[in-house]
């Protein structure tokens, strides 16, 4: 599933270069968190959240052959960039 978000995300963002995406698996439960940057969130998003909403239609129905759960978060790069301690 990581690898269909990546290539949906990076065909929709300006700067694909900063796209990360991360999994883990917990039984049948497959988390994937996509990091844009700030400026692309509302390209990932879209009006009213619909990109949002397909992006995880899709990763539903590729889940579902596997009979797998999958959950779809996404935020920006600067919101999960860690705190420089101060």
């Amino acid at each position: 599933m990581k690898e269909l978000v990546e290539v949906i995300a990076k065909n929709l963002v300006e700067h694909p270069d900063e796209v990360v995406v991360t999994e883990s698996k917990d039984g049948r439960v497959t988390k994937v968190n996509l990091q844009v940057a700030a400026s692309d969130m509302g390209k990932v998003i879209g009006r009213q959240g619909r990109i949002a909403k397909a992006i995880r239609a899709v990763v539903k129905a590729a889940a579902s052959r596997d009979d797998e759960i999958v959950d779809v978060n996404i935020e920006s790069r600067d919101e999960a960039a860690p705190a420089d301690g101060q």
